[in-house]
């Protein structure tokens, strides 16, 4: 027998067909649920890093705001240097020699005649250099490039 006399002859089958089918329908409803609670898990903890990061952030700015900051040195005004060429020549053999020169010897090292009025110029611009903190005068008459 077919049809509905078929469900009527054997009630039980039926019975456990049905409960079989919403088993598994609930089945299905349990693993969709699992999965996007999994989801949101993770997407869970990935907020609870994000604010713990900036939970960390604002402690740090905060405790930054309340050091007592040391004060800044001002930036100290590099040294101007003369513009005329034999300033630039005097500096590029201070950076060839690593010892201290007397204007003699520059006067030498620049392949100028060593006339008293030559080495007097040279003087003159070691002078000026060493003045304007370019040089050090080391001791009087020699002149050496300061230590930085």
């Amino acid at each position: 027998m077919t049809g509905p006399d078929a469900r009527q002859s054997d009630p039980g089958t039926w019975l456990l067909d049905r409960i079989d089918a919403r088993e598994h329908a609930l089945t299905c409803q349990i693993e969709q649920t699992q999965a996007e609670i999994d989801t949101l898990t993770a997407r869970l903890g990935e907020l609870s890093e994000a604010i713990e990061h900036l939970r960390i952030s604002r402690k740090t700015l905060i405790s930054l705001a309340e050091e007592d900051p040391a004060p800044a040195e001002p930036a100290a005004t590099p040294p101007v240097i003369p513009d005329h060429p034999a300033y630039q020549q005097i500096l590029t053999v201070f950076g060839e020699v690593a010892d201290p020169l007397r204007a003699r010897d520059l006067a030498m090292a620049m392949d100028l005649p060593l006339t008293q009025n030559a080495i007097q110029n040279v003087r003159a611009k070691l002078k000026r250099l060493a003045s304007r903190g370019i040089l050090i005068e080391t001791e009087p008459g020699l002149f050496s490039q300061p230590r930085r």
